[in-house]
């Protein structure tokens, strides 16, 4: 069972504020503020604004040196905590585990390391100072942040402060990564590892390195003049994704343990599909064999066929080839339901948050179950005939959802599907 939801998103700094924006159509994409991007083919992302980072500082002065990841993945928790009503009497800390799916959040441009570089390289002659090294090591930086770099660190902070001491463990793989986590709590908790997991991720590539990188494999949109309009998953002049940042978090439990202590209960996952393509680094397999199976193996874990799946949050990224692939994707799966079922992009408007995305749209699922209503995919103007689904264009729309696919599909071919299913009361 899922009981509570946090999440912070280019759109707002809670879940509720970022549901009510997306069922407006409101896009979160803006020019990058985080860094000087002007000489940047792309100089546009969706960054999580006015957050608090201050309020965590006051109440825990060890997140000194966390990266905005943890901070983003912090805020998410706590409301996800509370959304369920936990309290630490209620649940044992032996039986409460965490899967996260958190990333990096660079610091490879900061002062520290550019000089650092230039000093071991001039022209291409390698300059040996360790005296100049070890002095402005000392000055600059310090162990405590060096090991904050690392993606782990996220989950550390996490179990200190939420008294998580049951199974623990995170995962890094891109952009499935988070809904990875997802899938692995819900079979430790079937597997009764645990009574109660917190699953989900946190990301925040918006700095030189990652933007650069991205820009380098030409996977980025560099429509910098219209930013609201530079997500357009399905649409036939999409140019490529737009880098996002944020957390997704779920508190998952089991049946009993909810049922015991009175908890709300927004769905239930009953469905987890993961394989890899085996392709290349960058691409999905051409013929889509992955992430069809990553579906088919979802749904028949879940006990659904085709004509029960009611709605479909898509990877959608608004790159020319994961969107007619995803496309081509769906029709194999769902056969002559392919054309009956609705199915949104919801990186239309929140760009794509790479190690969180999962997290945040398997919450987008559980939320539209709720209200039965479907966020839409935006900036969605002219058809592509290599796309020619029901993406929900530009308004959301009311419709009731029993049952809901969630795809994410990552770089280097690992394919997630997640199915969640509204809960019954039985």
């Amino acid at each position: 069972m899922v009981t509570g939801i946090g999440a912070v998103t280019p759109l707002g700094n809670c879940a509720r504020d970022t549901w009510l924006r997306l069922t407006q159509g409101k896009s979160g994409i803006g020019p990058i503020t985080l860094f000087d991007a002007s000489r940047f083919p792309t100089r546009i992302a969706g960054e999580v604004k006015n957050f608090p980072f201050q309020k965590w500082l006051e109440h825990d002065p060890p997140l000194a040196c966390a990266t905005r990841s943890t901070f983003f993945a912090l805020q998410a928790a706590a409301e996800a905590y509370k959304d369920a009503g936990l309290k630490p009497l209620e649940v044992d800390p032996n039986r409460f585990g965490i899967y996260f799916g958190a990333g990096d959040s660079g610091i490879d441009f900061d002062p520290f390391v550019k000089t650092l570089v230039a000093s071991f390289t001039t022209g291409g002659t390698e300059i040996v100072d360790k005296s100049k090294y070890v002095r402005f090591a000392g000055e600059h930086m310090s162990a405590l942040r060096e090991f904050e770099g690392q993606p782990f660190m996220t989950v550390t902070h996490l179990t200190r402060l939420f008294d998580i001491r049951g199974p623990v463990s995170n995962c890094l793989t891109a952009c499935a990564a988070s809904s990875q986590a997802i899938g692995e709590a819900f079979e430790w908790i079937l597997r009764g590892d645990a009574d109660v997991m917190m699953a989900g991720g946190s990301h925040s590539m918006i700095y030189p390195m990652g933007v650069a990188g991205f820009s380098l494999l030409t996977a980025l949109s560099t429509r910098n003049d219209a930013p609201e309009k530079a997500s357009r998953p399905f649409d036939k002049k999409r140019d490529g994704f737009v880098i996002s940042e944020g957390a997704g978090v779920l508190i998952l439990e089991n049946l009993d343990h909810a049922k015991g202590r009175g908890a709300p209960i927004y769905g239930e996952v009953i469905g987890y599909g993961s394989t890899a393509d085996a392709y290349r680094l960058t691409d999905m397999d051409p013929d889509g064999k992955g992430a069809a199976r990553a579906m088919t193996i979802a749904m028949e874990k879940a006990g659904i066929r085709p004509a029960n799946v009611d709605y479909i949050n898509a990877h959608g990224t608004s790159t020319t080839v994961n969107d007619s692939l995803e496309t081509l994707v769906i029709k194999k799966v769902m056969g002559e339901h392919a054309s009956k079922v609705p199915v949104s992009s919801t990186k239309s408007m929140l760009g794509h948050m790479i190690a969180a995305a999962g997290g945040v749209e398997a919450i987008i699922c559980l939320l539209a179950m709720r209200d039965s209503l479907l966020p839409p995919t935006i900036n969605y103007e002219e058809p592509d005939p290599e796309c020619d689904l029901d993406y929900v264009p530009n308004t959301a729309r009311r419709s009731d959802v029993n049952v809901a696919l969630s795809n994410s599909f990552g770089f280097g071919g690992q394919n997630i599907c997640l199915v969640l299913r509204k809960y019954n009361g039985t």
